[in-house]
């Protein structure tokens, strides 16, 4: 009778025996594969995340490169620069922005409710936009544009205002009427037409973070419009802060080459970097599962090693007097080692496959559950976050203004597992070369023995 035969009747003779072999290798199976299947939808999700945020690159100030040359002043850069890396081929869109302090003439008025006059009687912040569709609120739909259009790089000597509706509201305009505004130094004067009205769902007495004034209040205007108001921009546009939006995640690093060698000493001050801060805000649930996953997997699997090593063990022991009649009549060695390791491989095989029906359902819902609660308590820990008042670094209050999270990076709350073929291989490599390894070890050094000692040492 041929090994093959015998590994099938021995395992159906056996019936007990093989359900409890069956059992640990599906345990060893089902957590292996959950840990794998996790690995890769988290692996998908942050990658996803880097494509949405990572080929976003700004344009900031680099504390590091102020405090070495430049004083306390911040530094500016030629609008006509920043134009001309926004047409490097790998960038999709840009946009940048400046801002002053814009004042209302008499026929308009504030919205009320807010703090009081922080920019001064009917002072406000007139933030000049190039594209306020590239606006990180717009672009998460946070704000809402209700009517009128967007202000574009085509509007950017044109003088024309985005208004938030409870400021319509307040003073009866709609989209193509007219506002007067007057600039910082309170001479410069200019007449602005209306071109879209937006909704900013934070309440109105609730100030702006970086600015202090009530939502409400807040005004978008064109570049060139808005920098018409300040004498300070009489030698050309200066900006302080812009954003490339990249055709591809991948090009990062192709982009800022380019944009070191075409823009020079201009960039003294500044840094380009990619928003990682919003990737690790985001990404932070995902990580910490990893992590609790891949313990668990391997605590698991461990434990269904061991259990299946003394199960082997335990079995190769209550065989010693079949392998020495089997050794007696001539079978081979290798024989006998190849039908024990038969055995451990076909039921192996039944476990992995019925670990590949329950692992997916499963681990989908553990490990959104699993993600659920760490997303949770990653913006339960952001929402706590409070900007020190209005005029305060934050220092004296105790609050690190680096610890500040990012607007539009919600941690991620969702992850979708899939099943694929590598991930079966991973699995099937390992359940089979553990069941392998702890059965065949203890039955080779049982048959280092001559058929005769086999028989007559017994048990």
């Amino acid at each position: 009778m041929n090994f093959v035969k015998r590994a099938g009747l021995s395992l159906w003779a056996r019936k007990g025996r093989t359900l409890i072999t069956l059992a640990a290798f599906l345990v060893i199976s089902v957590m292996v594969l959950a840990g794998v299947l996790i690995d890769g939808a988290t692996a998908r999700a942050e990658q996803d995340v880097k494509r949405s945020v990572g080929a976003e690159i700004n344009l900031e100030m680099d504390p590091g490169q102020l405090g070495a040359s430049a004083g306390l002043q911040a530094p500016r850069i030629d609008a006509g620069t920043v134009d001309e890396l926004g047409r490097l081929p790998q960038v999709q869109k840009y946009t940048y922005e400046v801002w002053d302090r814009a004042i209302l003439d008499e026929a308009q008025k504030l919205v009320g409710g807010g703090p009081q006059n922080p920019m001064g009687e009917r002072g406000t912040v007139g933030m000049g936009v190039l594209d306020t569709s590239l606006l990180p609120d717009f672009r998460s739909g946070r704000f809402t544009l209700l009517s009128g259009e967007h202000l574009t790089s085509a509007d950017r000597d044109r003088k024309r205002l985005l208004i938030e509706e409870r400021f319509a509201e307040e003073n009866g305009l709609k989209v193509g009427d007219r506002i007067s505004l007057t600039g910082n130094d309170e001479k410069t004067e200019g007449d602005f037409t209306v071109a879209g009205v937006y909704r900013d769902p934070r309440p109105t007495d609730e100030p702006d973070a970086e600015y202090g004034i009530s939502p409400a209040n807040m005004l978008y205007g064109s570049v060139g419009g808005l920098g018409s108001l300040s004498s300070e921009n009489d030698n050309g546009l200066r900006v302080s802060r812009a954003t490339y939006l990249l055709q591809d995640a991948e090009a990062q690093e192709a982009f800022t080459t380019a944009a070191e060698k075409a823009a020079g000493s201009e960039l003294d001050g500044f840094a380009l970097a990619a928003n990682d801060k919003a990737i690790e805000q985001m990404t932070g649930p995902l990580d910490s599962i990893r992590g609790t996953a891949t313990a668990a997997m391997w605590l698991m699997a461990l434990a269904g090693a061991a259990v299946l090593a003394l199960l082997a063990n335990l079995a190769v022991k209550q065989r010693r007097k079949e392998y020495g009649v089997l050794l007696a009549m001539g079978e081979r060695k290798s024989s006998l080692i190849a039908q024990q390791a038969l055995e451990v491989v076909l039921v192996a095989a039944v476990a992995i496959g019925l670990g590949s029906l329950l692992a997916p359902a499963l681990t989908q819902s553990a490990g959104q559950a699993l993600l659920g609660r760490e997303a949770a308590a990653a913006e339960e820990k952001l929402d706590s976050w409070q900007p020190p008042p209005p005029g305060s670094t934050g220092i004296g209050e105790g609050i690190d203004m680096d610890d500040r999270p990012v607007e539009n990076a919600d941690p991620v709350d969702r992850i979708t597992v899939a099943l694929s073929s590598s991930d079966l291989a991973t699995v099937g490599a390992v359940g089979l070369g553990v069941g392998v390894l702890a059965t065949a070890v203890p039955a080779a050094a049982v048959l280092r023995l001559n058929p005769r000692a086999i028989l007559t040492k017994g048990k």
